[in-house]
């Protein structure tokens, strides 16, 4: 994983085996410090934050992609562990960001994202997000931070 931000509380990353490939949008995953099983194990104020920092994420990710070449039409945002039943693993919440690009080859964006089992090849050759796109969407957040509407303030943290 690409590390891309981190709060006291959560950390986001660029997908290194991504659901989405480059092109099609990219794929950037936020997960809370903390292991919890869903969202309703956080606190009132890590939900508050983790909802303010998913749509500066997603914000960011569909400006800086955008400004990279790939026109994002959409950010689709799910909440997903259930791949961690097949391994007798337990899950612990987390929030995929997928960028819905207007020219997607694999992922159309006006269609549901695809999620057949890793085994079936289907993401064999998608790329993940490379180093200057995140340096953009890094950039991106850092602009969008400085904006009334997501200062801490505005969202009484």
């Amino acid at each position: 994983m690409a590390f891309i931000y981190e709060t006291e509380n959560f950390i986001v990353e660029a997908f290194d085996k991504p659901h989405v490939t480059r092109l099609d949008g990219g794929h950037i995953k936020i997960m809370p410090k903390i292991k919890v099983l869903d969202r309703s194990e956080l606190s009132p104020k890590l939900a508050i934050e983790l909802m303010r920092l998913t749509m500066i994420i997603g914000k960011a990710f569909k400006i800086a992609m955008t400004n990279r070449g790939v026109e994002i039409m959409r950010v689709n945002y799910h909440d997903m562990d259930n791949w961690a039943y097949k391994k007798d693993e337990k899950p612990y919440f987390h929030i995929h960001l997928y960028g819905r690009a207007k020219n997607a080859k694999f992922q159309p964006y006006y269609e549901a994202v695809q999620l057949p089992d890793r085994n079936t090849g289907f993401y064999d050759n998608f790329e993940p997000l490379y180093e200057d796109d995140v340096k953009e969407i890094q950039k991106q957040i850092n602009i969008i931070l400085k904006e009334r509407n997501y200062s801490n303030k505005e969202w009484g943290l």
